[in-house]
């Protein structure tokens, strides 16, 4: 059964599964010069790490019976997840893009290079698509996942966090290992 408050925060969570994406893409667009954030992608590489370790202690506590400390470490890896967001939004309008396996960081990757990083570079491409078509996914996910468990409806809260958790989890741990893989070839 859906309760009031998942009926009145049903078009929040629509516009913010459309909006957030959309939003994200168009600034994709955008290149402000002027601004030096190249620090920011360990931070926000840190930010995912921090958000998999809180997702896997709300898991925990909620296994222990600690529904309130269950729920201030959801609004905590919630909280990464936004500065996170921030973070990577702010360094790909300021920055300039990075290739896997640009070694001399000319923006094209020369033959040697495709030759010397080919055989990770498919598995860098795969685990980047998957982080990102996922981590689209898992906004609605989180959203009404949180919202039940805000009304109070805990069985379908149940439901939609096992189904929410491993995919939040995999985007979270995911977004390290892609980090890891491309933070050589930062210029």
């Amino acid at each position: 059964m859906v309760t009031d408050l998942e009926k009145k925060y049903r078009p929040w969570v629509i516009t913010a599964s459309i909006a957030i994406p959309a939003v994200v893409a168009a600034l994709f667009g955008i290149k402000i010069k002027g601004f030096d954030l190249t620090f920011l992608p360990p931070v926000y590489a840190t930010l995912n790490g921090l958000t998999a370790i809180i997702l896997t202690s709300a898991i925990v506590a909620i296994k222990k019976g600690k529904r309130k400390l269950h729920e201030r470490l959801i609004k905590t890896a919630i909280l990464c997840s936004l500065l996170f967001l921030v973070g990577y939004i702010a360094y790909h309008i300021t920055s300039e893009h990075t290739l896997y396996g640009d070694i001399n960081h000319n923006h094209v990757l020369d033959g040697d290079e495709v030759t010397l990083y080919q055989s990770t570079r498919l598995i860098y491409l795969l685990l980047l698509v998957s982080h990102i078509i996922l981590s689209i996914a898992i906004i609605p996910m989180v959203l009404i996942t949180y919202i039940k468990g805000i009304a109070g409806n805990y069985e379908s809260h149940k439901k939609w966090g096992k189904r929410t958790y491993p995919f939040w989890l995999y985007v979270a741990i995911s977004g390290v290992v892609v980090y890891l893989m491309i933070s050589p070839f930062y210029a």
